[in-house]
């Protein structure tokens, strides 16, 4: 009957305002909830079929989604691993329960935004018990070549909160002014010192003791000097010695003529570099190039290391962890060295809204939502990574207060077709006979 059928669109218009009612208390209750995506509530018509002058009402059908491609405004924070996404991509994270357990089978999911700090295992985790994840990095900082389309690659990112650090020094370059005055004739032959430091593979500093010994000739300028070079590890060893003979015309006058190997390597005059081997291993030296002046240079009547410049650091302690723009995780010390150690990737979705929504603000890729691909953070569609900042619920609860009031008086105006539906059925069963 009609009549029934209107009954029936009234029931159905209740139960379609009620899921959009407990839709939109969601929305309110996790208004400030880090991280939460918006659920929407859309109605659908149900026609039946209607012949000659009669028609029969279908109702309405409520169809409830949630807008996981929605973001919330970011908000700064004090800690440096608090991380939101600016831009399109999600942060791979997993269980903490099956971390904990370690055998191997972890499964990902996807957030937008998470609080993390280290926990008493040193793992990268929220209150919430989510664990970030991301490709571990080699020892020199470079990142190995994992597939993009699965995320067996992924681990844990876990902080050593005892790592120490050190470099061994493989580098120098020496910026030396020797006395002009000291290879003239009437010269004392005085030899210059010089002692510069470097660290060994142990993070042990040790140094390598320079002489410079000037030639005195008979008569004239001889602009010769004898540079000799001995670790400090063994003293009485020498480990390089060379003739430097510097050139005294008017265009290159002080600069580097010539360079004699006397003993140690080989002087590249291309690079102005040579080689001397300590207790440690090789270590190359700039000492200038031909006819250049950012070397060991010979002018005036002054002794002067302007220039000394190494790599290399000492031992030192981890004292903060940082992730910047493109995902990096790196790892700060107190000896001011910095060592990447984890990338984490972003992951971005042909349809973002097709994922499964889970507990905690994560998500879980689907059939719906179409294969997952891990990015590089601001590579191809995805956004960057923002240390420092979280991101805010995306409820409008202006907009969800504005539906409210919308969704009440419709309930009441579908409760009233019952009601008007039931007199009409009492005024059919009092027709008498």
């Amino acid at each position: 009957m009609t009549i029934s059928s209107s009954l029936n669109a009234g029931v159905a218009g209740l139960q379609a305002n009620a899921t959009r009612l407990a839709s939109i208390s969601d929305n309110i209750a996790n208004s400030s909830t880090y991280g939460y995506k918006r659920v929407q509530t859309d109605f659908e018509s149900l026609v039946v079929s209607s012949r000659g002058g009669t028609y029969s009402a279908g109702g309405v059908r409520a169809d409830t989604r949630r807008l996981i491609d929605e973001r919330g405004p970011l908000v700064s924070t004090s800690n440096a691993t608090d991380l939101a996404i600016r831009g399109r991509g999600f942060l791979p994270v997993a269980q903490a329960t099956e971390v904990e357990v370690a055998n191997g089978d972890t499964s990902m999911f996807l957030t937008t935004t998470g609080s993390f700090r280290t926990d008493a295992e040193g793992y990268l985790r929220t209150n919430s018990g989510l664990v970030l994840l991301g490709w571990p990095a080699n020892t020199d900082g470079t990142i190995p070549t994992f597939p993009r389309d699965t995320s067996d690659g992924l681990e844990p990112v876990q902080i050593n909160v005892n790592l120490f650090s050190g470099e061994p020094t493989t580098n120098m370059a020496l910026g030396i002014n020797l006395p002009a005055t000291e290879t003239e004739a009437s010269a004392s032959g005085d030899t210059q010192q010089l002692s510069v430091e470097y660290y060994d593979n142990l993070g042990t500093s040790e140094s390598i003791n320079i002489t410079f010994t000037p030639t005195v000739p008979a008569t004239g300028s001889s602009n010769e000097w004898t540079m000799t070079l001995t670790d400090s590890v063994d003293p009485l060893t020498t480990i390089g010695e060379y003739t430097l003979t510097f050139a005294d015309d008017r265009t290159s006058g002080g600069t580097l003529a010539t360079v004699t190997t006397i003993s140690g390597g080989a002087y590249d005059p291309l690079t102005g570099n040579l080689i001397v081997n300590v207790a440690g291993g090789p270590i190359e030296i700039d000492i200038g190039q031909i006819g250049e002046s950012d070397g060991i240079t010979q002018l005036s009547d002054n002794f002067a290391p302007v220039s000394i410049s190494k790599d290399g650091s000492p031992v030192g302690n981890m004292t903060s962890v940082e992730v910047d723009e493109n995902g990096y995780v790196y790892a700060y010390f107190d000896t001011g060295i910095t060592s990447r150690i984890y990338q984490v990737p972003l992951v971005d979705l042909p349809n973002p809204n097709g994922m499964v929504a889970l507990d905690h603000q994560t998500y879980q890729p689907s059939v719906d939502s179409g294969s997952f691909f891990l990015w590089d953070a601001s590579d191809g569609p995805t956004g960057d990574v923002l240390a420092f900042a979280l991101e805010e619920s995306a409820t409008d609860v202006a907009g969800e207060l504005t539906s409210m009031i919308q969704t009440q008086r419709a309930y009441t105006s579908n409760a009233k077709v019952i009601q008007t539906v039931d007199e009409m059925l009492q005024e059919t069963t009092n027709i008498k006979r």
